[in-house]
């Protein structure tokens, strides 16, 4: 639809508004009665109280008589938070520790979660994600409908940040670490702010947001997490778009042979079916592909017996519907859902799935290929000397599993995918490696996890 020029479209704008506005007091037509009297209702009257204005809950509005500051303005002072190890318990985890930007935005090792809290030594409580191409990630819903033109489909839940989808926006997700007792491990808002208001930078937060920005520690907690939020809508930092394949899709560059083998396995619907939720193709507007739906799956990963939590053999995180995240705890049907990560970087990662209980993309690719066909390989033995598949999730969530190709098949069937075949899906996943991470080492070809017999 073109645009109107600007002054058509104020005064459609106002037109619309004053038709709204009039429709509330339109007299009833024919076709409408008036409805029968009712006792008098109150006369409104000035209330002695102030009024709320709902702007004060928007944490995006323009707050009246206040300087606003500029995306530039919070993009430095977000950069300058994000790296600031004295915000946390220990004086050494920034948000940077966790999400390197020489890793992509992610760990920087390869360790299956991070250690941090107050003592530097606590695990956290899940693998760290990507920071990187969540730029159009929308908040959790139960219904998404993608925009392809067909809402008819209903692709179930999707969205939000965190493994869970918990987090609706980015300066939601950037609190939430500042708060883990295993992560920075702050007490309260309060302590936050406190050291905001000592960092260097508390002057340029001042200048951005207003001198009395720290007379309300709410107010300049969230003003930091905007802050935050606004550093990561960088382009060059967060979504540059600059790998091999996004040369090959402008036309400047050509994938070898078995990169192509690999992009036909991961598409084909009968093979990898990578593409089902990790989408590689261009969206209907011309987009580059963020390779993530951002849906909410189970997958029935391998529980990972190195991590403290799991000593307790009746603990199990189950993603969507807790123990972390507390709204959803009464909805069965979302336990062992998490939300599926963008491919994008995914050959510098050291550490895989929720629970980084796999540490090289190839015995990744081998376990979507084998997890029905081989379940000795990956899940554990019961007392009863019987390998229980989906060994991390309660068994009355089974039925959540996924099951649609590469899954399906029978144990001691033809796995969905050859050796050789899962070398060329790798090789392809290398293709979506951005050029700034090409000096850093490539731990997708380490071998850094052994082999289940």
């Amino acid at each position: 639809m073109p645009r109107l020029p600007r002054r058509a479209a104020l005064l459609a704008a106002a037109a619309l508004l004053v038709a709204l506005l009039g429709g509330c007091e339109r007299a009833p037509t024919a076709s409408a009665p008036a409805p029968a009297p009712a006792e008098a209702a109150p006369v409104p009257t000035a209330s002695t109280e102030p009024a709320h204005p709902a702007y004060l809950d928007a944490p995006y509005a323009v707050l009246p008589g206040r300087k606003q500051p500029t995306p530039a303005q919070l993009g430095e002072l977000g950069r300058r938070i994000f790296f600031d190890g004295s915000l946390s318990a220990s004086g050494q985890a920034s948000c940077a520790s966790c999400h390197d930007p020489k890793h992509a935005w992610g760990p920087p090792n390869a360790l299956s979660v991070q250690l941090a809290g107050p003592d530097g030594r606590t695990e956290g409580p899940r693998a760290v994600p990507s920071l990187r191409y969540l730029q159009t990630l929308t908040a959790f819903t139960e219904h998404h409908h993608d925009n392809d033109g067909d809402d008819s489909v209903d692709a179930g839940p999707t969205g939000g940040r965190m493994w869970d989808g918990r987090a609706g926006s980015a300066h939601e997700q950037a609190a939430l670490p500042l708060l883990s007792p295993a992560e920075m491990a702050n007490a309260s808002v309060e302590e936050v702010v406190g050291k905001l208001e000592h960092a260097a930078y508390a002057g340029d937060m001042r200048a951005a947001f207003g001198d009395e920005v720290f007379a309300d520690p709410k107010m300049a907690f969230r003003a930091a997490g905007l802050a935050l939020e606004a550093f990561q809508q960088s382009p060059t930092d967060f979504y540059p778009f600059s790998s091999k394949y996004d040369a090959a899709l402008r036309g400047k560059a050509a994938l070898s042979p078995a990169e192509m083998r690999g992009l036909a396995l991961f598409n084909a619907e009968d093979k990898g079916n990578c593409a089902s939720c990790h989408i590689s193709e261009r969206t209907p507007d011309g987009a580059f592909p963020l390779f993530s739906d951002f849906g909410q799956i189970a997958l029935g990963v391998p529980r990972n017996r190195k991590l403290a939590a799991n000593a307790d053999p009746e603990y199990h995180d189950m993603g969507v519907c807790g123990p972390i995240r507390t709204d959803m705890k009464d909805h069965p049907e979302y336990c062992g859902l998490f939300r599926t990560p963008s491919l994008r970087n995914v050959a510098v990662r050291q550490s895989f799935f929720h629970n980084g209980v796999f540490h090289s993309l190839e015995e990744v690719i081998r376990f979507y290929a084998q997890r029905d066909t081989a379940p000795q390989r990956w899940y554990a033995r019961g007392k009863d000397g019987k390998v229980h598949p989906y060994d991390d999730l309660p068994a009355q969530y089974h039925a959540n599993v996924n099951t649609d190709p590469p899954f399906g098949q029978k144990p001691g069937g033809k796995p969905a995918l050859s050796e050789a075949e899962i070398r060329d899906v790798a090789a392809f996943l290398r293709t979506l490696t951005d050029a700034d991470q090409h000096d850093a080492p490539d731990p997708g070809a380490l071998r850094t996890a052994a082999r289940r017999p």
